[in-house]
């Protein structure tokens, strides 16, 4: 069987980046979004709890920065299904080389590519044009109680959007800046 993925590598360990390989003819393609059995090398080695597809309909908007904390801590396979985003993990894994760090990568339809993002793990992006379709693969359902972000203008991250921010939700805009006693997640 032909490998439907080829893992990118990312500087911050556990963070893959994905590139999708579909099958084309004249016709068009076909390609494979999600695999356990393939995935499982790269790291997703859980199943999928959770589906979820988001619209944003204004370039420049931006949502995030979100992650579960344990026991409902989860895996993200991350894939831009129509326009592009500039698509942003922050490691917030306790005691990790690269706690507190980002990495950010251009996921679009025409890359073909998807952000595998493991446990520990805040997520956000901004929407790079207008008319942005996204579906995400979740380890674990969703659980309001475990819910916990980021704000995506906070100093400590220093995140550089590529864009003005245009549009944004109350509760991303509302997520509390790091203290300098947030020690990270334990996953």
């Amino acid at each position: 069987m032909a490998q439907r993925f080829e893992l990118l590598t990312t500087p911050i360990i556990g963070l893959s980046l994905l590139q999708r390989r579909p099958l084309a003819d004249a016709r068009g393609y076909f390609q494979r979004l999600f695999c356990a059995e393939e995935l499982v090398e790269f790291g997703w080695t859980q199943g999928v709890a959770q589906v979820n597809h988001t619209q944003t309909l204004e370039k420049g908007s931006v949502r995030g920065l979100h992650l579960q904390l344990p026991p409902h801590a989860e895996m993200k396979l991350i894939t831009c299904l129509q326009g592009a985003v500039w698509d942003v993990a922050v490691d917030l894994r306790k005691d990790s080389p690269t706690f507190l760090q980002w990495h950010a990568e251009v996921l679009s339809a025409e890359n073909k590519r998807s952000f595998l993002i493991p446990q520990g793990f805040a997520h956000g992006f901004q929407t790079l044009t207008d008319h942005v379709e996204m579906l995400y693969c979740h380890s674990h359902a969703y659980q309001p109680t475990a819910e916990m972000g980021l704000n995506v203008f906070d100093e400590r991250l220093a995140i550089g959007w590529p864009l003005p921010v245009t549009a944004m939700s109350d509760k991303d805009r509302q997520w509390l800046l790091l203290d300098d006693d947030f020690e990270g997640v334990s996953v």
